[in-house]
């Protein structure tokens, strides 16, 4: 199933937001992505109704395995994409925008693919 592009981003976000705290709360996903505490509250809703979340009784927000499984596979995306293009010469900031387009766009297979030939190098 494919999702929408703002859920990946949120998913991600989370994933890695728990990575260095584990407690992460709706709040700190809006600070961090500069995202009103509203906006955050409606994405955090549909995630939850999806199942790709769980809040709970303190609004501390964990990843289903459905989401962190999407949260995964998309940070690893990101991470493949920006350092590519980094070391192909483009520069940071550049580089880390255009990985988070490029991740949602690209193929599965495509993906596997250049992953599978710069395993290869």
């Amino acid at each position: 199933m494919k999702i929408q592009e703002s859920a990946e981003d949120y998913l991600e976000r989370i994933l890695i937001l728990q990575e260095k705290d584990k407690n992460v709360r709706s709040i700190d996903i809006a600070k961090d992505m500069k995202f009103t505490k509203a906006s955050v509250s409606i994405a955090m809703k549909k995630l939850k109704e999806n199942g790709y979340i769980i809040v709970d009784k303190n609004g501390y927000i964990s990843l289903t395995d459905s989401g962190k499984k999407i949260a995964e596979k998309t940070y690893e995306k990101h991470k493949l994409f920006s350092e590519l293009l980094i070391k192909i010469g483009v520069n940071q900031k550049t580089a880390l925008e255009d990985a988070c387009r490029i991740e949602h766009v690209v193929s599965d297979e495509t993906f596997q693919a250049i992953k599978n030939h710069l395993q290869q190098r």
